[in-house]
């Protein structure tokens, strides 16, 4: 037997005697419980439930592990999990009628189900899935991992038997002929999918829809360079502000007030549909104890913590594609030019079963063509590329991974940050994230190693088109991921193989940035170069800009940590502690209006009359003066009053440029730029625009943010604290506006994760899942997070045995 590491949880020996004295509490269908092997695992899968229906899930080997998360995660959200897999299946046309909308990439019902159904046909007939299966590790999934989605599976499945499809509670999905018994394969499929979210958005309906271009869309081909660059950057910029992001902050000893090493998790994802987060702890005593939240229907966890190392990610500012630009011949454009000698493309027929509005079953069936880059697009994100003189092509760095499922299974079983190092360069399945990490000895870890595209600087110097070269060194102006356009009639401008890399076509993982420090680190969705400013770090450009002004996110980031540890932030003391961890990130304290509202409200007094003419309309803002010189704490807590005027405000002024006085200053990227120039008209006709769109709403300008952004569940609004990343909050909320200029929550913080730890003892951690854990309205736990998320509260964490056995709403469900 091995030794217990120092600072360990003693052996779960009171598993097997607390199953025991409950399971008489255990839910229909629960088998007499009979005592625990001797190393404390439990005969048969055992899901212990507590405090707002959070499984802590024990198991004797992964195969148990994963039946019972795939039981609990079905039990909580098996409507979400089928549409998932129905996805996957590409058969969403066939069930659901082709007009309606699909979510394949990271954003919400973002094309329709015939286009997400040609995308996924395609890479099932090419079986991508099933050739990465059929690879050893790393580059198909670890045994461990095969074992844990076998166990989902049956997990998955004996819930749905138990439970019926015309019995399911949630009307999503109940008694639908698209709920049904899944394999192994399906859920590799899912994996998949989301590892290559990242370039699904952008442009699937570029592949689905990809032909030679005639007339009038052939002579869009002409378009300058330049043009066609800042247009696509434009775009992109327009789409990264509405994706998904994330907060994190890593604490080492020296930024901690009585313990080692602190981490704050604060992802911000869809509040609905497949990118929903749940959460879980999973234990098979002597392997693994992980505690946290995955993605709903992976069976690891993504974002949490073991005993001795906490981890999170945020969205990086790598592409996870490039293009090829391939010159094809007039005449026949399916020929192109590679090496100065002409390549046919290679064509495919895809088809999909669609429903028709009489209720009959037809068929769609479309030519997809490909080259040796990759399938042919002729959009991105939304704008054309016109096949005619070219064509362009696509490769996905994520395509040929699921070695993501590895880099997650071995995250939850790291032992320190250099430990999570070693794992994210020996997979590097990670795709298009940022890892922040502290571990129990006090180090704080930032990397970026991941699934990036083999593209050095000199390289892309090479390669890049002149549209390629405006795209890739522009974007930073747009916080956007640098994305390549290479000439494809080089064969030389593919991406290259490195000796040190785990697949062909990626970045050696030595040279992507990372940074430990026992002060703090944090990333907001920027680039590297600012993980602590105190140590900037360099990169190939394909990672993300440097020395640019960061966003208002990332300064409110740092400046938060910065001013804790040193302790200018008007709290007691020096140094982050759970307590002032969690009331930093809900004080919702907003950047913006820091460094804007006092010149905002000087304007606002200065003008005649109060009087504004804008957009052919005489617009009297005297009214908002008031308001907005009394929100003086600059916060988007419910009770704010003049937070809606300023977000409102803010935004209009951000449609254009902002007029800074102090331009950025790389040698002060945390406090620049600054100083609006007040007596630009930029400021009162955005003020004008704000209080004529209130006015117009129905919205008082005086209205508390209680009043206006809530989250409606089962008819009841419940009131949403946060605010736009824009504004510089750190907990992101977004949402869309209703015709009564109420916006209910679509987007922002989803599961936040503080955890402590200490030289020795179990960690300590507090977590809430903001749109709870199930998305079926007859659950019990559809609402009861959201409503403790709105009070600004907090699930004290049960991580130990002791802990689990002593919840007083325990219940237990033992799968026989």
């Amino acid at each position: 037997m091995s030794r217990r590491r120092r600072g360990s949880p003693r052996p779960p020996m009171a598993v097997a005697a607390a199953v025991l004295a409950l399971a008489t509490m255990a839910v229909t269908g629960t088998v007499v419980v009979r005592s625990a092997a001797a190393d404390g695992a439990p005969d048969r899968p055992t899901i212990r439930y507590t405090e707002y229906g959070i499984p802590h899930i024990i198991a004797a080997g992964w195969a148990g592990l994963g039946e019972g998360y795939g039981y609990a995660a079905a039990k909580d959200n098996i409507c979400t999990l089928a549409d998932t897999y129905l996805m996957v299946d590409a058969q969403r046309s066939r069930y659901l009628g082709p007009d309606g909308r699909a979510s394949p990439g990271q954003n919400q019902n973002t094309t329709s189900n015939l286009n997400s159904d040609l995308y996924f046909q395609r890479i099932n007939d090419n079986r991508v899935v099933e050739r990465l299966l059929d690879q050893p590790a790393p580059a198909g999934p670890e045994p461990e991992v095969k074992d844990a989605i076998r166990g989902y599976v049956q997990g998955y499945n004996r819930y749905l038997a138990e439970t019926g499809a015309a019995n399911i509670s949630d009307p999503a999905c109940r008694g639908a002929a698209w709920v049904r018994p899944i394999s192994e394969l399906e859920v590799y499929r899912h994996a998949h999918a989301e590892i290559i979210m990242g370039t699904a958005d952008p442009l699937l309906d570029g592949e689905v829809t990809a032909a030679p271009a005639f007339g009038s869309s052939a002579s869009q081909q002409a378009r300058p360079a330049d043009e066609v660059g800042r247009q696509l950057a434009d775009a992109m910029a327009a789409s990264h502000k509405e994706t998904m992001g994330s907060n994190a902050l890593a604490v080492g000893s020296q930024g901690v007030s009585g313990g080692t090493g602190m981490l704050l998790a604060n992802p911000h994802f869809p509040w609905q549909g497949k990118n929903r987060m749940w959460q879980s702890q999973l234990t098979i005593p002597g392997k693994i104890n992980v505690s946290g939240a995955s993605l709903l229907g992976l069976p690891a966890v993504n974002i949490g913590h073991n005993n001795d190392v906490a981890w999170s990610h945020t969205v990086a500012t790598v592409a996870p594609f490039g293009l090829f630009d391939v010159q094809v011949d007039p005449l026949h454009p399916t020929k192109y030019l590679v090496d100065g000698n002409w390549v046919d493309m290679t064509s495919q027929q895809v088809g999909v079963d669609v429903l028709n509005k009489d209720g009959s079953l037809g068929r769609v069936t479309r030519t997809l063509w490909a080259t040796r880059y990759g399938p042919i697009t002729t959009s991105l994100q939304g704008v054309m590329l016109p096949w005619v003189v070219s064509a362009h092509a696509v490769r996905d760095v994520n395509m040929d991974n699921l070695r993501a499922l590895n880099t997650w299974f071995h995250l939850d079983q790291a032992k320190d940050v250099h430990e999570v190092v070693h794992t994210l360069e020996a997979t590097q399945g990670v795709p298009f994230f940022n890892t922040v990490a502290t571990d129990r000895t006090g180090n704080a870890l930032y990397a970026d190693i991941q699934a990036a595209p083999n593209i050095t600087d000199a390289h892309a110097q090479s390669c890049l088109t002149l549209t390629g070269q405006v795209l890739f060194n522009q974007s930073p102006l747009n916080n956007v991921p640098p994305i390549s356009i290479f000439d494809g009639k080089r064969s030389e401008c593919d991406w290259p193989d490195d000796p040190n890399a785990v697949a062909p076509g990626l970045l050696d993982p030595h040279a992507q940035p990372r940074l430990i420090r026992s002060d703090f680190v944090g990333n907001a969705n920027d680039s590297p170069w600012l993980a602590n400013p105190e140590q900037p770090l360099s990169y190939p450009r394909v990672m993300g800009d440097a020395s640019n002004a960061r966003s208002l996110r990332t300064q409110q980031l740092i400046l938060t940590a910065q001013n804790r540890i040193n302790g200018t932030d008007g709290l007691p003391g020096k140094g982050f502690t759970p307590e002032n961890l969690r009331q930093l990130l809900f004080a919702d304290h907003s950047r913006a209006g820091d460094l804007a509202l006092d010149t905002t409200v000087a304007m606002c007094q200065g003008l005649f009359g109060g009087l504004v003419f804008v957009d052919g309309t005489l617009v009297n803002v005297s009214e908002a003066c008031p308001i907005l010189a009394a929100w003086k704490d600059h916060s988007y807590t419910l009770d704010s009053r003049g937070s809606v005027l300023f977000a409102n405000y803010w935004m209009y002024l951000l449609s254009g440029t902002v007029p800074w006085q102090v331009p950025f200053d790389p040698k002060d990227p945390v406090h620049t730029p600054n100083s609006l120039d007040g007596g630009n008209s930029a400021l009162r006709d955005a003020l004008a625009r704000a209080v004529l769109a209130l006015r117009n709403a129905g919205v008082r300008l005086d209205a508390s943010l209680s009043e206006v952004q809530r989250v409606t569940r089962n008819g009841e609004q419940i009131p949403i604290h946060g605010s736009l990343a824009a504004l510089g909050v750190l907990n992101v909320i977004d949402s869309g506006k209703g015709a009564d200029g109420t916006q209910d929550v679509t987007f922002g913080s989803s599961f936040i994760q503080q955890v402590a730890f200490t030289a020795d003892g179990p960690p300590q951690a507090s977590s809430v899942l903001t749109y709870s854990q199930s998305a079926n309205p007859n659950s019990p736990h559809y609402a009861d997070q959201t409503k403790l998320f709105s009070a600004g509260q907090w699930v004290t964490e049960r991580f130990t045995e002791d802990q689990i056995a002593a919840s007083p709403v325990l219940e237990v469900r033992v799968l026989g």
